[in-house]
């Protein structure tokens, strides 16, 4: 299915599979790999209600090919890096929700791309690291934006300040994945997981994915409003009305067959 140089697309019932596959360069993103990306993430065919995004090696990326931003001007460079932004973009406030499958370094650019996902998976071999300031760069395609909002800016404040890395088994107690597996299984763990997402609604996925980042950034009195707004949206579904006959039904089942006290 895939028809891509450097993207592994295939589909699992309900669930895009998009490995990145560009080992030689352990996943290095280079322009063609964003465009690959920005058409795979436009394009997500009927049916699918989840994605994941793993890598096809050993690692799931680490960064941008920085060859390819070199002897640029600044206003070049800021519209490649808003290119990057856009091609994200996609990736967070798609469709789908997407799931990551992170083995192996997840560096710069790779820590950007997953932190764009709507969830991280991680096995024992994933880490973590921002090491741009050690190269006299700073991070372009949104880490800013992103991880300080799921991790803090104290620890990215210290990723990038001091080059530390941030190992899988303290990547999962902060917060950054959500789950963490054996080397191994972080494929299959994400690809479960995306089963299980895609069998909501979509409009639900899409509430969860589009509208919750946003009401967290809104005033309280402002994410009430749209919490009620979105909340009314949704329940108006039919696929929605129906899911909630099935259960209150259901539940009226078990209050009638209940054994007296």
């Amino acid at each position: 299915m895939s028809g891509k140089n450097y993207l592994d697309v295939s589909v699992d019932g309900a669930v895009l599979m998009v490995g990145l596959n560009r080992p030689q360069k352990r996943n290095a993103m280079s322009l063609e790999v964003m465009h690959e990306l920005r058409d795979t993430f436009t394009n997500i065919p009927e049916g699918i209600g989840a994605a994941v995004l793993y890598s096809t090696s050993q690692h799931f990326c680490t960064g941008l090919d920085l060859s390819e931003i070199r002897d640029q001007s600044v206003i070049d460079n800021v519209q490649a890096f808003r290119e990057w932004h856009k091609t994200f973009e996609l990736i967070q406030f798609g469709k789908v929700p997407v799931v990551a499958a992170i083995t192996g370094a997840a560096i710069g650019g790779g820590l950007e791309i997953a932190t764009a996902c709507s969830l991280r998976v991680v096995d024992d071999s994933a880490f973590f690291s921002l090491p741009e300031a050690m190269r006299g760069l700073y991070v372009g395609v949104g880490a800013s934006v992103r991880f300080p909002r799921i991790a803090g800016i104290a620890l990215m404040t210290d990723m990038m300040l001091t080059g530390r890395t941030l190992y899988a088994k303290e990547s999962y107690e902060r917060g950054v994945a959500q789950y963490l597996v054996p080397v191994g299984q972080a494929v299959l763990k994400a690809t479960e997981l995306a089963h299980k997402i895609a069998g909501n609604l979509p409009m639900t996925n899409y509430a969860v994915t589009h509208v919750l980042p946003r009401i967290v950034d809104q005033s309280q009195q402002d994410g009430l409003m749209t919490e009620a707004l979105i909340a009314a949206v949704v329940s108006s579904d039919i696929r929605t009305q129906d899911r909630l006959a099935d259960f209150l039904d259901r539940k009226k089942d078990k209050i009638q067959t209940a054994p007296a006290v």
